[in-house]
């Protein structure tokens, strides 16, 4: 079902990854969907951002583990991070975390006036359902590939919902 603003033209659907400090899994998701919906052609009807639940990285670009994976890859990613807001929870169609402390936090704040849902919740094939933090582990390949799984099936599902 069509999204419309008031004036009648197409409001693009909107989707806020998020995670504790977005410098590392909800920029790394939030490039991949991006590209994910470029490839689709869908890039001029989806919305996407993303933002972390602490403030100690606000204005930081990304960590160099993601930018990494990312150029490795030819996904573009120049975002800078920044905190969550109530505003947010109320505005995006979509906000989707990467665990259950994500999760915890985004309902103590409020929860989310969309969607609010783990990223592998759209992985059913996928054992795990949080993203492991890669920040001192350095796991950024095995967060890549959980990240495109869920991005893969969050867009299969948008698809579906918004008869894309």
């Amino acid at each position: 079902m069509p999204n419309f603003h008031q004036s009648g033209s197409l409001k693009p659907i909107s989707v806020l990854f998020v995670c504790a400090g977005n410098i590392c899994r909800s920029p790394m998701a939030e490039a991949v969907f991006r590209h994910l919906v470029e490839e689709a052609g869908l890039g001029e009807r989806i919305e996407i951002d993303s933002a972390g639940t602490e403030s100690y990285h606000v204005g930081q670009s990304a960590h160099r583990g993601t930018l990494k994976i990312l150029e490795k890859r030819g996904i573009a990613y120049n975002g800078r991070s920044r905190q969550v807001t109530h505003t947010d929870l109320q505005r995006y169609d979509y906000v989707i975390v990467m665990d259950n402390d994500n999760m915890a936090d985004l309902r103590y704040m409020g929860g989310a006036k969309g969607t609010l849902a783990r990223l592998l919740d759209f992985a059913p094939d996928q054992p795990m359902r949080e993203v492991p933090d890669p920040y001192y582990d350095g796991g950024f390949q095995h967060v890549y590939d959980l990240v495109l799984a869920g991005c893969t099936g969050l867009l299969a599902k948008i698809r579906q919902e918004h008869g894309l």
